[in-house]
């Protein structure tokens, strides 16, 4: 029997947290937290996905993003917020980053992905980290604002670095390397939710 992965959806609109929950209970088990404080008293090992909101009512979503980061909870955060994202979110440690309003599918979607990416190397779900903020960025600034922030510019090096790391750790895998990683992949997604 497979294990039902745990999603810890963080939303101060409660009939909205409740929806988000509703759309995913079919699939996972749930939890909802209506605030930050909510969110730390959800937030257990057993949670292996955020739907955080960035503006929360006493502390910020931004707050229990670095709460989640310093305790090394294993599992992946989305912010899912109506904030348009700036250049300070080049230095939140999310996963993904998601403007609403977003559909049934989009959400379901973007909990399948973040789940997906946690079988992969620790090297791997750096990089999709930093490659979802370049993207995230992009889609909401011009190219003369990118060229202009070095936080952006230091970004886009990090993600060519990362690249080629894992371009040459996959050129230097041999025909039995390869199978070996494929079967193994295989086993724990066939084990996972």
């Amino acid at each position: 029997m497979t294990e039902t992965a745990t999603v810890l959806v963080v939303e101060d609109e409660r009939e909205l947290a409740n929806l988000f929950a509703d759309w995913l209970s079919e699939t996972y088990h749930v939890r909802t937290a209506y605030s930050a404080e909510d969110a730390l008293d959800e937030l257990d090992a057993s949670v292996d996905v955020v739907l955080l909101d960035r503006r929360l009512p006493e502390q910020s979503g931004d707050v229990v993003l670095d709460h989640i980061r310093e305790t090394d909870y294993d599992c992946k955060v989305a912010m899912v917020t109506a904030v348009d994202p700036d250049f300070d979110t080049l230095e939140l440690g999310f996963d993904a980053y998601v403007v609403k309003p977003i559909e049934r599918a989009e959400l379901e979607s973007l909990v399948s992905r973040l789940l997906a990416r946690s079988l992969y190397s620790e090297e791997v779900q750096t990089y999709f980290a930093l490659a979802s903020k370049r993207a995230t960025i992009e889609t909401s600034k011009s190219a003369e604002e990118l060229s202009n922030d070095a936080r952006y510019e230091q970004l886009c090096e990090n993600v060519q670095e990362m690249r080629e790391d894992l371009d040459q750790l996959v050129m230097e895998l041999d025909e039995e390397d390869f199978l070996a990683v494929f079967h193994d992949l295989q086993g724990e997604s066939s084990t996972g939710p």
